[in-house]
């Protein structure tokens, strides 16, 4: 009977190998990579879209997305007949933007859409042009 005799420098150099092999074998991610697709689900109440006045010129809002997880979402504004009118896509934690709506006779309607993923919350208004601004003035000393 013939004994194998293995030494134990091929040992070592056998360990090695196995764990290098390993090793490449070992994806280079980490679990947070692995979340970074996911989608987190919105709510109404993250979007706040508010009416800031107007000028000769435009109607103005201001929007406001709360975005704690900084996940990829889409700002689009639709006009009456649902033509988009401006989009863009941020990763803003606290989103805050100004939008100003030019007054033209073709818009009247203005639809605020935040989308994340396949979710979107949509927020709708009505550009009234015949409205009068009347500034009131309070003194209370003189």
């Amino acid at each position: 009977m013939k004994a194998n005799f293995v030494s134990p420098l091929a040992k070592i150099v056998s360990a090695f190998f196995l764990g290098s092999a390993l090793l490449l074998a070992t994806p280079f991610s980490s679990n947070a990579t692995k979340d970074k697709g996911k989608v987190t689900a919105i709510t109404e109440d993250q979007l706040s879209v508010q009416y800031t006045g107007s000028n000769d010129n435009s109607v103005m809002f201001r929007v406001k997305f709360q975005n704690a997880t900084a996940q990829k979402f889409s700002l689009i504004i639709k006009n009456d007949v649902g033509d988009v009118v401006y989009q863009d896509q941020f990763t803003t934690a606290d989103f805050n933007k100004a939008v100003h709506i030019l007054k033209d006779g073709e818009f009247n309607k203005a639809t605020f859409i935040i989308r994340v993923g396949n979710q979107q919350i949509e927020q709708r208004f009505v550009i009234n042009r015949n409205t009068e601004v009347v500034e009131n003035v309070v003194v209370t000393k003189l």
